[in-house]
């Protein structure tokens, strides 16, 4: 499966779990530590966990390995490592603060769908 294809499913999952305002940035161009970040938040630390969770699940059911995460106890901003693919949940006022869509301004957006998001 390709990167895309696999951000795009992960995407997916996120929406499941009703994750607020999905961003698919691609950055394959402008570092080498992964070819996507998808951001993505939730309005409380709990549902940030639940999507966590979630997307957990569902990629391991889909074939794909998780190499890392961080901050997922916490709940305010937790990071999984999917190798060609970084998924960043926020807490959204955290979101807010590190404005991570705004240090990677030059990196082109993926259109997400907007009835589906």
């Amino acid at each position: 499966m390709k990167s895309i294809e696999k951000a795009r499913l992960c995407l997916q999952f996120i929406k499941e779990r009703k994750a607020i305002k999905p961003v698919l940035v691609e950055v394959g161009k402008l570092t080498s530590i992964a070819d996507y970040f998808l951001i993505a938040s939730g309005s409380s630390s709990t549902q940030v966990q639940a999507i966590s969770k979630h997307i957990q699940q569902k990629m391991k059911e889909a074939g794909f390995r998780l190499y890392g995460i961080e901050g997922e106890r916490e709940g305010h901003w937790t990071l999984m490592d999917y190798g060609d693919l970084i998924v960043h949940i926020f807490y959204q006022p955290y979101r807010e603060f590190y404005d991570l869509e705004g240090l990677w301004l030059d990196a082109p957006r993926i259109e997400i769908e907007e009835n589906n998001a």
